[in-house]
């Protein structure tokens, strides 16, 4: 039996290291727009939601009314835009873009609060994005809470004390303290760069394999390696090898970014989230790979692709959580390869789990790759023969 790395595959090997060194763009684009895919998307998508447009109607145009649109727009939340005279005035204003929120106070608030009587205060958001609207009225009723504190502090309470007989009204409080395990400062961007990574891992790999693959038939050269002793074994392996160490090296990088930029701390192994990353970049060859089987052109690659990556990313949870997703979706994220590595990164990374833990995200990664990747030979061979 022949071994592995004959002369031949060494050859060939050889001759895609010369072709992507006399490519420089190649190489450029495997390593340079990832990494700065990953920082832009890494500060750009937060869950975080600041300086909303805030108006404000004071009808009761007293120091508590504005004492309270001072403490919204105090806020990093909010930021005041004006003072309309109308609700009609705000609403139209919300119509227009002008606002994304306001409050509106009524003419009695200030008397209402002195009196000890319960005041209600209108808020009304563009609900247009959903999330940013139920987020935009947490942080409201959040900043509301705070002021609430700050009148029960400074004003004046009547107190009554029972002599002489126990007090059988007496009830107990449920005091909640919550505790934020493994992301103590909630740095959204953590769960943000760890699931990007991965859709980045695949998404480079499937493009830039179904490329090369397109390339080397529309120059003609694959009929000339058919015509050499190579076997097609070696003539595939020869085409992922160089591809993979690119992309590999894109993962280093990747990973010193999510350090240094991000400050991902690394609990877990290194070599466990490297494991996963490797088998993540042959997951995104053999996609592409078998993409390339199938298209006639570079542009029929590229708009195949469109097709397969977005249901990837979609239902990936990467980018958000699996459980924020429709039932009926969430099974397919077993079979989808940057699901298991986001698992991979953000438990190894973040809760420092071994591999005790995390078996079985990586025999269906490993699985997943196998499959892909046996599907993208057998393709290849169909085609060239």
């Amino acid at each position: 039996m022949a071994p592995v790395f004959n002369h031949r595959l060494r050859a060939l090997i050889r001759k895609e290291f010369g072709e992507m060194r006399r490519d420089r763009r190649l190489a450029l684009s495997l390593i340079i727009p990832p990494t700065l895919q990953l920082l832009l998307l890494g500060f750009a998508l937060s869950a975080d939601v600041t300086n909303i447009k805030l108006g404000a109607v004071d009808d009761s145009r007293t120091p508590e009314s504005r004492e309270l649109v001072a403490t919204l727009s105090e806020s990093r939340t909010f930021r005041l835009v004006s003072y309309y005279a109308s609700v009609d005035k705000l609403g139209d204003a919300i119509g227009l873009g002008k606002v994304d929120a306001g409050v509106v106070i009524p003419y009695d608030y200030a008397r209402d609060l002195q009196r000890g009587h319960q005041t209600t205060v209108q808020f009304l958001l563009n609900a247009m994005n959903a999330n940013t609207a139920a987020i935009s009225q947490g942080y409201a009723q959040g900043v509301i809470q705070i002021y609430n504190s700050g009148l029960r502090a400074g004003g004046l309470h009547a107190s009554f004390t029972q002599i002489g007989a126990q007090n059988v009204s007496r009830q107990g409080q449920a005091e909640l303290r919550p505790a934020y395990l493994y992301n103590p400062g909630l740095k959204d961007s953590w769960f943000i760069v760890t699931g990007v990574f991965g859709l980045l891992l695949i998404l480079n790999g499937s493009l830039v394999a179904a490329a090369s693959m397109v390339k080397e038939r529309e120059a003609g050269t694959m009929e000339q390696l058919l015509m050499s002793p190579a076997t097609t074994s070696e003539i595939i392996i020869a085409k992922v090898v160089p591809l993979f160490v690119l992309l590999f090296l894109t993962s280093l990088l990747g990973v010193a970014v999510m350090k240094f930029a991000f400050g991902v701390p690394f609990h877990g192994g290194l070599p466990l989230v490297l494991l996963g990353a490797a088998l993540c970049i042959l997951s995104g060859i053999s996609i592409g790979t078998v993409n390339a089987t199938f298209a006639k052109s570079a542009q029929q690659a590229q708009l195949m692709a469109f097709f397969i990556n977005p249901p990837l990313n979609a239902t990936a949870g990467a980018l958000n959580p699996v459980e924020a997703m429709p039932k009926w979706l969430q099974p397919f994220t077993i079979v989808n390869p940057i699901h298991h590595f986001a698992v991979i990164a953000r438990a190894s990374m973040l809760k420092g789990s071994g591999f005790v833990d995390l078996w079985p995200n990586f025999l269906a990664l490993l699985v997943i790759t196998l499959l892909l990747g046996s599907l993208s030979v057998w393709r290849f061979r169909k085609q060239l023969s």
